[in-house]
């Protein structure tokens, strides 16, 4: 299928590992120009070595000065932004009796203002413009309460409701916004967040994550490059009529109907 993202500027948040990697390698192999954000120096190194001809900067999105930086220096590279993805930030699984306010305060750092701090002047640009698409990665603890990954699902939460919101009142501007939320996915957030689990199970991380997988109808964890083919997609054209809701890609764990 031709998707028509040959010679799109994308913006990828998170772009140097797991989801936000393998979205960098699809947008490429679109013949899209590909700028990636990583708040390691080392990983954002590693990942251009990788790929090849994208751009990239590292910023700490926590910090909504150095989150406009970053926007500002991939867009003075490549042009202005046609598609951003959200993939940065993830929120620390800990036991429920850990938490702090401290904790909730940094989980909804990690994960929503990691996303605020750039979508905010992305969608503004791009309505100025009259056009743009953007992705947010989000997860699918937004919608099913873990007891590990309490305040992180209500960082994800707010999200949810943040991509309804920006896509309604955007829509007009001629900007699309979307969510994707995956369950499982091969990544090492999710190695680490098997830790967490594992910990509170009072069990190896070996037997949490085999306990985990046997609750996923399709038996297994997903793969970072097939929640990264959902997203081109809905950054494409071919989904121009797709806006203001988000796309659950867990493996038919919570069948539900909303």
């Amino acid at each position: 299928m031709q998707l028509g993202l040959d010679g799109k500027v994308v913006l990828i948040t998170g772009g140097s590992k797991g989801i936000g990697l393998a979205c960098a390698r699809a947008f490429l192999d679109e013949g899209a120009k590909v700028g990636i954000v990583s708040r390691s120096r080392d990983n954002l190194d590693r990942a251009r070595a990788a790929l090849g001809p994208v751009a990239g900067t590292t910023a700490d999105l926590v910090d909504p000065a150095q989150a406009l930086a970053a926007l500002d220096a991939l867009e003075a590279e490549l042009g202005p932004v046609d598609v951003l993805v959200n993939s940065a930030g993830a929120a620390r699984r800990v036991p429920p009796g850990d938490l702090t306010p401290d904790r909730w305060r940094a989980a909804f750092d990690a994960k929503l203002f990691t996303y605020v701090n750039v979508f905010d002047p992305a969608v503004k640009r791009m309505a100025a413009r009259g056009t743009g698409v953007i992705v947010n990665v989000i997860g699918n603890g937004g919608k099913v309460a873990a007891p590990t990954h309490i305040a992180g699902g209500a960082a994800n939460a707010a999200l949810m409701l943040a991509t309804a919101g920006l896509a309604q009142a955007y829509a007009g501007s001629g900007v699309r916004v979307v969510g994707v939320s995956p369950g499982l996915t091969r990544t090492d957030r999710v190695a680490e967040g098997m830790q967490a689990e594992a910990a509170l199970q009072g069990i190896t991380v070996d037997e949490a994550q085999a306990r985990a997988e046997a609750g996923i109808p399709l038996g297994r964890m997903a793969e970072p490059e097939e929640i990264a083919s959902a997203i081109l997609f809905l950054a494409s054209a071919k989904a121009s009529y797709v806006t203001g809701v988000t796309l659950t890609m867990d493996g038919a764990k919570v069948a539900v109907v909303v």
